[in-house]
């Protein structure tokens, strides 16, 4: 079902959003080879309650972390770990953060010392698509709007938009109606309503769009081997263009 927030909704989304805001920069600062993924979730898990919040991840579906901490050709999902990140890696950070019972969601894609040229590319295609994406989240337009924007400027690059993994509506339960795909056709799905709040999150593969998910149950890969990036907002549809809650 899809739920359009009150305006009180909207401002504990608000709330939550500012501390995912605040918990990625913070993470951003940490990042450098030698940390590892359980460093960046522990300090995450600690960041989130002291603001005042709650890690939305742990315990979701039965995930067993804070944050997803997803490296190189992992597209989203990773279990943070013993692993130490290496100069030249990629890692999406993927946060979730819930006040008053409502949630609010936004990931990024972050460099580990000296990156490929090519790496740091699919970064930043990854991030713009997201807000090629959004000039269609207008009440008014249909899913189908964003969908497309965004798959046509991601291929118009070079990459591939991941299609078994969409972005969702989001409120207080953390996936809700509408799925938010990266790919698809203008004009066809639901139509968008002011105070429909989505979780707006292209998945960008350098390769193939295919992907599978490991023995962990959790960790989704690129079917190639080739690296993946992520970037993600929770936005409030308007009358005009979107309110961005996570930045």
């Amino acid at each position: 079902m899809i739920t359009i927030k009150s305006e009180a909704e909207l401002d504990s989304m608000r709330a939550a959003g500012r501390i995912v805001a605040m918990v990625l920069k913070e993470l951003e600062k940490l990042i450098q080879p030698g940390i590892t993924t359980k460093e960046l979730d522990e300090f995450a898990e600690e960041y989130i309650i002291k603001n005042g919040g709650i890690p939305s991840f742990k315990g979701l579906y039965g995930y067993p972390a804070s944050i997803c901490t997803s490296v190189n050709d992992e597209v989203v999902h990773g279990i943070p770990g013993m692993r130490r990140l290496e100069d030249g890696d990629i890692i999406s950070i993927d946060v979730g953060v819930c006040v008053d019972g409502l949630h609010a969601d936004a990931a990024r894609t972050f460099a580990v010392g000296k990156i490929s040229d090519t790496a740091r590319f699919l970064i930043k295609v990854t991030e713009e698509s997201f807000f090629e994406g959004i000039k269609n989240a207008v009440a008014g337009k249909r899913v189908g709007d964003i969908s497309n924007s965004i798959q046509r400027y991601v291929e118009s690059r070079g990459f591939s938009v991941v299609r078994d993994l969409v972005g969702h509506g989001i409120g207080r339960k953390f996936h809700e109606s509408p799925q938010v795909p990266n790919f698809g056709k203008a004009g066809v799905g639901i139509r968008l309503i002011k105070n429909m709040t989505l979780a707006v999150e292209p998945m960008v593969n350098e390769g193939s769009y295919k992907v599978y998910t490991d023995k962990d149950g959790w960790t989704v890969k690129t079917l190639d081997g080739k690296l993946s990036a992520h970037y993600e907002n929770t936005i409030i549809v308007t009358e005009g263009l979107p309110e961005i809650i996570t930045l």
